[in-house]
């Protein structure tokens, strides 16, 4: 089946451009987080993950580092990556790093191996990028002219949006400023920009929208009008109660929901990541580096308070809930049948097993509880979450899961030995429902 990811990292200029990576490092290491963090539980100085060490000093780390991997999905794929894009059949290790370092370097530099060719060898049909308000999505098409039948979509990374408490929305919030030719001295202002924007967008193809939600955060919208004070009072002052900043926060969440649902987008809420750890690493690699953890369980009732006010005013968009705390699984999995609509299956779906629970008790657990508490038949699959390229294999492993366990399940008398009824089951979660939810057509 084609793969569509619904929701990665890739670089969108590296598509368009059909970048030539210079080596393996390049291609598969150096905006790897998962492997970073491998490398540093294993005692890898950080200079030799991300920092200033040479590209072969990084890989040979990272020799080092896999085969210690066994029990992580990361011993396998890689073994899947290796395999599916560059024929080596054998893990890698000490004895043959260097045979592989020159079978990868002889494919990289040779045709066939730019950014966009890697996802025609992983069959890809479309991926969505994660973009910035202010991000150039013409990229996106640039790099859809490539390969016909791979398509590339923008969708909205919201987070800046929201981000009133952040140090850098008021640098943010003056790039907008300069890339509309306008001024933003008001809520209102504010609202019209973000609204014209999320038009190009949707021009552009976009028809995703998402947000980094902590596990404990607080729903409390205010009204328009105060709302309006607020943000008047954020842009002279620069200053607001914890209590406002709430408010305020909360009301754009909910004035970005009603947006969505007008223009037919789906909403996704990734919940649960525990950032804040240490501040030595992400001094040195940056905050998207991968030290962060997984956080306490979702505050559930603030959770149902945000989807209940935008139903109540027809304003909920269809909402994918990541949690990144299994502990979460069962309460997920119970929501996707607590707000509906109309002739809509999936309204709201218990997004894949995500960050951390990406593995293979991970996978199964979140495909068991979600069998148990909804319809894994409106699953709409697997999603890589990833900055790397070769991440692709993660469908594949995915895919691999899903049979094994559906095909367990048969041997145990729990589902029937029927091949129409397991050739659209797997079909439907593997690739169409999620072609069906975010409205392309087949």
């Amino acid at each position: 089946m084609p793969i569509i990811d619904y929701h990665n990292h890739l670089n969108p200029v590296h598509l368009a451009e059909n970048k030539q990576f210079s080596n393996l490092t390049e291609l598969w290491i150096g905006e790897d987080p998962y492997k970073h963090r491998a490398m540093r539980i294993n005692g890898i100085p950080e200079n030799g993950i991300t920092g200033n060490a040479g590209d072969r000093e990084k890989f040979n780390n990272w020799v080092e580092t896999y085969p210690y991997t066994v029990g992580n999905p990361l011993y396998h794929w890689s073994c899947l990556e290796l395999k599916k894009v560059f024929g080596i059949e054998q893990p890698l290790h000490a004895g043959n790093a260097a045979e592989v370092w020159d079978i990868t370097h002889a494919a990289l530099t040779s045709p066939g191996f730019g950014a966009m060719d890697l996802l025609q060898r992983w069959n890809v049909a479309m991926v969505c990028t994660s973009d910035d308000l202010t991000d150039d999505t013409s990229y996106h098409q640039r790099a859809s002219l490539l390969h016909p039948g791979t398509t590339i979509l923008p969708s909205l990374r919201a987070d800046a949006i929201v981000g009133i408490d952040k140090p850098g929305f008021k640098d943010w919030l003056k790039k907008l400023e300069t890339l509309t030719g306008t001024t933003i001295a008001a809520l209102e202002d504010y609202q019209l920009i973000i609204e014209q924007r999320l038009q190009l967008m949707a021009a552009a193809g976009c028809v995703l929208s998402d947000h980094a939600i902590d596990p404990d955060f607080i729903f409390e919208p205010v009204s328009q009008q105060q709302a309006s004070g607020l943000f008047r009072q954020l842009i002279t002052r620069n200053e607001l109660s914890e209590a406002d900043t709430v408010g305020l926060q909360s009301y754009l969440l909910g004035f970005l929901g009603r947006a969505y649902a007008a223009l037919g987008w789906t909403m996704q809420l990734h919940i649960g990541a525990q950032r804040s750890t240490s501040t030595r690493l992400r001094n040195l690699a940056g905050p998207a580096g991968s030290y962060a953890g997984i956080g306490k369980a979702c505050n559930i009732n603030m959770l149902c308070k945000l989807l209940d006010a935008r139903e109540k005013e027809e304003g909920l968009p269809t909402t994918i809930l990541y949690t990144l705390n299994p502990a979460d699984n069962a309460a997920f999995a119970t929501l996707t049948g607590s707000y509906a609509a109309d002739g809509v299956p999936g309204k709201i779906q218990f997004g894949p097993a995500w960050w951390y629970n990406d593995h293979y008790e991970g996978i199964t657990r979140h495909l068991v509880d979600l069998s148990a508490y909804g319809l894994l038949s409106r699953f709409i699959g697997m999603t890589t979450d990833s900055r790397s390229i070769l991440s692709l294999s993660r469908h594949e492993y995915f895919r691999r899961i899903l049979c094994n366990l559906l095909g367990k399940w048969v041997e145990e008398k729990k589902l029937p030995e029927e091949e129409t009824l397991l050739k659209r089951l797997i079909e439907d979660i593997c690739c169409h429902n999620a072609r069906r939810i975010l409205t392309i057509k087949k």
